[in-house]
């Protein structure tokens, strides 16, 4: 038994870490790579066309407004939902938020959806928008964002609880680490180099209060996520735990009963109501206008804001009005009640959605963050248990297990960023009519992930921590070489033509590449360091002596 509260928080802190590093280090990387994954799958294909400036003054609004309103009634009359999407040159590259129309039919009998349509038209002309190359198939960034709550090869719902387990212990370990660290906030302007374990732990200490709220919030707010898939004893008690009983409460909780009924082209002016909307919200603030009728009510145009500004992501800010009159109208009152707008709230938060451009960056580099403090914590776990091993002079089983964990570290730490960089290189090395080819890309990043594994296996692990770390680093400064070798969209390109989004990743490629190469050269000046004059039984050890 411990002795005191923090001796028992510090056993908590070191094991329910330790057990699920490499998972939760998997998670944050591709966590963090989801928060620009709308850039990553448009630098995955490049057979879309440059970011185009498009007129967005008033007149160029009307104009738009009325050709897609004329194309809408030769394509759907008589649809249920007609939705006329502006173009926006701020959401271009998260969403390709380019002109374009979109219909739903009048359900039939039976069925709460009908089906649905979309084009994409010239913003000068209304016609059909001239069509590229066909973007080659791509996992793009989605699938990066996808596996750090769904994991990989195994089945959705294996998935989901196995990251929520994982994301339940982190919750434990920061929680029990700030007990655990009386010190912690003083600790964290402290930093001692060259000290083996004690500069791990400042390492540790310092990028973890670094990002200490954002932390806990990405941790409960995961959980919150899939509320009823971890505990849905609530619902079931009440509405029952088959599909038709799910389905019913989801129906009931986003009030989904309404009938829809065909519409026909408003008679108010559209160009007005959005004039009325931006007078409100600012100039180029709208993002959709959408038509549509339910049994019992008048045919009603709403207005949506862009996405941003606002943490309920739910129900974003509208305008509605009355389709014949143009008179306003109520807002449509927010489904699920306060739970409703928590949960809301917390995957807004948790998505980074409200957040612009360089809001979106201060979530990246917190989620680089993460991924150092969940490293420096797992070699610190290491450290810690080899200086005690040596001073022992016990071998055996416990020699084993630190090996073991030495080795997953150097795979995962060092390897993992390996695995993300062959998943661009895939990109653009795999045959572009090759069947599947989104699932071979993501066949290339565990392939390189599972060597790396042998890598470390096969090598002193000292020496398998700098060749993989150069190796990483060579990967991702030679993706701007690949892009520009394999396509016509490089920086040569997309620098004049101002496209940040393309340039944008080529540059960050390098920037990663430069991080990897100070923690490359960080590690290898140890190895350069006299020994000190003590029995070093594995070539690994030299990193025990390294700072953080």
């Amino acid at each position: 038994m411990h002795s005191s509260l923090r001796q028992s928080m510090a056993w908590l802190h070191t094991w329910s870490g330790v057990i699920v590093g490499w998972v939760l280090f998997f998670v944050f990387v591709t966590g963090t790579a989801g928060y620009f994954q709308y850039e990553i799958t448009r630098w995955m294909q490049p057979e879309r066309p440059l970011v185009q400036k498009t007129p967005s003054d008033a007149v160029a609004t009307e104009r738009m407004l009325g050709l897609a309103l004329d194309r809408l009634e030769q394509v759907a009359p008589g649809a249920a939902n007609w939705r006329i999407t502006l173009p926006h040159e701020s959401l271009a590259p998260r969403g390709w938020q380019d002109f374009s129309i979109r219909w739903e039919e009048v359900p039939p009998e039976g069925h709460d959806f009908g089906a649905t349509g979309s084009e994409q038209l010239d913003p000068v002309s209304g016609d059909l928008a001239a069509a590229g190359p066909e973007p080659r198939d791509t996992a793009g960034g989605h699938g990066l964002y996808r596996m750090h709550y769904a994991l990989h090869y195994v089945p959705y719902t294996w998935g989901y609880y196995i990251v929520g387990v994982c994301t339940m212990l982190m919750l434990l370990a920061i929680v029990s680490g700030v007990i655990t660290h009386k010190k912690i906030f003083k600790d964290f302007f402290t930093f001692r180099p060259g000290k083996g374990q004690r500069s791990w732990l400042d390492a540790h200490n310092a990028v973890s209060v670094m990002a200490l709220p954002f932390f806990l919030m990405i941790t409960y707010s995961g959980l919150v996520f899939f509320l009823f898939t971890y505990m849905p004893a609530g619902r079931d008690v009440l509405y029952g735990s088959d599909p038709q009983s799910e389905e019913a409460f989801y129906d009931e909780l986003f009030d989904r009963n309404k009938v829809k009924l065909a519409i026909t082209r408003p008679a108010a002016k559209l160009a007005p109501l959005v004039a009325k909307a931006e007078g409100e919200w600012g100039a180029g603030s709208v993002r959709s206008v959408e038509v549509a009728a339910f049994e019992g009510q008048p045919e009603t145009v709403t207005v949506h804001r862009v996405y941003g500004g606002s943490l309920d992501f739910w129900n974003a800010p509208h305008m509605r009005f009355d389709a014949q009159t143009g008179e306003a109208l109520p807002p449509e009152p927010r489904t699920g009640g306060e739970a409703g707008l928590t949960q809301s709230v917390l995957f807004n938060l948790h998505e980074g959605l409200f957040a612009g451009v360089w809001g979106r960056w201060v979530y990246f580099v917190a989620g680089l963050l993460g991924c150092a403090m969940i490293g420096t914590g797992l070699v610190l776990w290491t450290v810690k248990r080899r200086k005690h091993h040596l001073a022992s002079g016990r071998e055996g089983a416990e020699d084993l297990g630190v090996r073991l964990v030495e080795t997953l570290n150097v795979a995962t730490i060092a390897g993992l960023p390996l695995a993300v960089a062959a998943y661009f290189w895939a990109n653009r090395l795999l045959p572009i009519d090759l069947a599947d080819r989104g699932a071979w890309e993501f066949h290339s990043l565990f392939a390189v992930w599972l060597g790396a594994l042998f890598y470390a296996l096969s090598r002193p692990l000292a020496r398998a921590w700098v060749e993989l770390l150069w190796g990483s680093c060579a990967a991702y400064a030679l993706v701007p070489v690949l892009n520009a070798l394999t396509t016509d969209k490089h920086l040569g390109k997309t620098l004049p033509a101002g496209d940040w989004v393309l340039a944008g990743f080529d540059l960050t490629m390098w920037g990663m590449a430069a991080l990897l190469a100070m923690m490359a050269v960080k590690v290898q000046r140890r190895l350069t360091v006299p020994a000190r004059p003590q029995p070093v039984p594995m070539a690994g050890t030299a990193l025990e002596e390294g700072a953080a």
